[in-house]
């Protein structure tokens, strides 16, 4: 009984100790440090992904019954959980019944439908990979899907000539984190399979920042005072593709929204001719 005693406690104090070190908040622990390129800034370069539903619908959803009926639990919306801070997209009243409009009639009128450029930020979520190549003066963005692509101008910022479809991004490092501002992207891009959507006042600030060696954390702040009563935040993990021989493959998706692009035109082209 004598000797019981004392390793009864020399347990319990190990257990204790152990448990304690456990409890260490990760604040505590020092924080990543990404590898460098040549020049001593962060290296991002590498293929990645998000795995999320955003594409979807930014703010949280249950699944539904996809644009197609008869495929059943093929191509059915799958639920997700909110990206945007605080939950909810701070809607303008006017703006926020446009958005219930598209939501109505989303499978005419989403952009995506017909292969149109995605914008910024929504060709970071969208279901394909896309990589980061690093240079001296430029970052280079090449996405899988329709082969996109956008250059990051990371000397002094540039003024765009015109709006376009992915906007124009001026980029510069705070620390490890990659911030790209983007403006002069045209109004005919959402956000989402949901409707969600803006103006031409369109403003993004994107961060890109490391978190282990192979996941970033995306931000992406959006500005639109003519959409929306406040800036708000959409955030999430992008996630490195390291199976064997990782690429982007081609995906060319014009061939694919004929029917979407043109029948309406070639049904009224139809009807003149038969009318003759």
């Amino acid at each position: 009984m004598r000797n019981r005693l004392p390793l009864s406690l020399m347990a319990m104090t190990t257990a204790l100790s152990i448990l304690s070190l456990a409890a260490v908040p990760a604040a505590a622990q020092a924080p990543y440090r990404a590898p460098r390129t040549g020049n001593g800034k962060p290296n991002l370069n590498g293929i990645w992904q998000a795995l999320n539903t955003a594409d979807w619908d930014l703010e949280g959803h249950a699944a539904a019954i996809g644009p197609v009926a008869v495929l059943g639990a093929v191509f059915a919306k799958p639920p997700g959980l909110s990206v945007v801070e605080g939950g909810m997209i701070p809607y303008l009243p006017e703006a926020a019944k446009q958005k219930k409009e598209n939501q109505e009639n989303w499978v005419k009128l989403d952009p995506e439908i017909k292969c149109y450029l995605p914008g910024v930020p929504r060709i970071t979520y969208l279901p394909y990979p896309f990589q980061i190549v690093q240079g001296q003066d430029n970052i280079l963005f090449a996405y899988e899907y329709q082969n996109a692509v956008r250059v990051i101008n990371m000397k002094a910022p540039t003024k765009a000539p015109s709006d376009t479809w992915m906007g124009w991004s001026n980029g510069h490092w705070e620390g490890d984190t990659l911030v790209v501002d983007v403006t002069s992207q045209n109004e005919n891009t959402w956000f989402d399979h949901a409707g969600n959507f803006h103006s031409s006042a369109l403003h993004v600030v994107e961060r890109y920042t490391p978190r282990s060696a192979d996941t970033l954390n995306y931000e992406a702040t959006i500005e639109d005072p003519k959409t929306f009563s406040a800036p708000w935040k959409i955030s999430m993990p992008l996630y490195r593709r390291v199976e064997k021989n990782a690429r982007l493959l081609e995906y060319r998706c014009p061939e694919f929204a004929e029917v979407s692009l043109w029948d309406q035109l070639s049904k009224k082209n139809a009807n003149k001719e038969s009318s003759k």
